[in-house]
């Protein structure tokens, strides 16, 4: 059976006192990695865009990922210090509220979560809708900075695929979202509202400026021709000579044009009108209504 459609988890080991331990577990319903960055010393860790499952046709969902993510951290004897996200999915509900009300540990994303859920507001109508200011704990600028156990993690501001995704840079690793993708599939999409071809480039020179040897682990794997397994993770020197997409020599205008048709061709993910209802409340189900159940709202021909 093909590893992209099972569950699968690899270990990147620490490569000296400031690197840290990752793990990276694959979702395949969404083709999503969740991530543990751990500090190799404290066992202090961070928990980065883990998945709270959610059938698209029945609207169902499940803590089967969150429960595995946590699995592995009483496994690996670890303590979770932070809960974060790179930005609102559109593919996958975020796990963050529901973590925290197991762990109790406070949740992160960029700042600019607020510009975008001011933005779906006006594609779902819902004036004042979301409020991220109260159901983040800490909303990361760009260059800001905190602590894993003895770990130092930096925010990048990484802008394209939306106009709010950040990375986080911690020793020799960095979490890059949906920026890049695996060399051989080259880089995500960026036509979602808010979402710039241009910038995206921008953002990915930033990652691919960091030291050759810097683990780049990406948010998605979708598979590629000739392999049947998922990928996560390559270096910056790997990027530079490999990417389809950003490899070194590729031009910024050419670049442009390959995302943009490409774009052109692609769906909405199944999930995307539901998840980001959910996503821009911090992982939360809107207010239950008279009846006791939460409802969503649904844009038509919209897209």
């Amino acid at each position: 059976m093909s590893q992209s459609k099972q569950a699968v988890t690899r270990h990147s080991p620490s490569t000296g006192p400031n690197s840290p331990n990752v793990w990276g577990i694959y979702e395949p319903d969404t083709g999503s990695i969740q991530y543990i960055c751990a500090c190799p010393q404290t066992r202090s860790a961070a928990l980065i865009d883990v998945v709270w499952n959610f059938d698209p046709r029945s609207f169902a969902t499940d803590t089967q990922s969150m429960d595995q993510v946590l699995a592995l951290v009483a496994q690996e004897g670890l303590e979770v210090q932070w809960i974060l996200d790179t930005h609102p999915h559109a593919d996958h509900l975020m796990a963050s509220a529901e973590l925290k009300k197991r762990i109790g540990v406070p949740t992160g994303i960029g700042a600019k979560v607020s510009e975008i859920a001011r933005l779906w507001e006006g594609i779902y109508n819902t004036p004042g809708a979301f409020h991220p200011e109260a159901d983040f704990d800490r909303l990361f600028e760009d260059g800001d900075s905190f602590a894993i156990g003895n770990l130092e993690a930096r925010v990048m501001l990484s802008p394209g695929h939306t106009l709010g995704s950040i990375s986080y840079i911690c020793g020799d690793a960095g979490f890059v979202h949906d920026t890049l993708m695996m060399p051989d599939s080259g880089t995500s999409r960026a036509d979602f509202p808010g979402g710039s071809a241009g910038q995206l480039w921008e953002s990915i020179q930033d990652l691919l400026a960091l030291d050759d040897a810097t683990r780049l682990f990406v948010g998605h794997d979708y598979g590629a021709p000739g392999r049947d397994q998922p990928e996560w993770e390559a270096s910056v020197t790997r990027h530079k000579a490999e990417n389809k997409h950003v490899k070194a020599g590729t031009q910024k205008g050419d670049y442009v044009r390959t995302r943009e048709d490409r774009d052109k061709t692609l769906s909405l993910p199944d999930r995307m009108l539901a998840a980001l209802q959910i996503n821009l409340r911090g992982g939360r189900l809107p207010q239950t209504e008279d009846d006791g159940h939460s409802y969503l709202k649904l844009p038509v021909n919209r897209f």
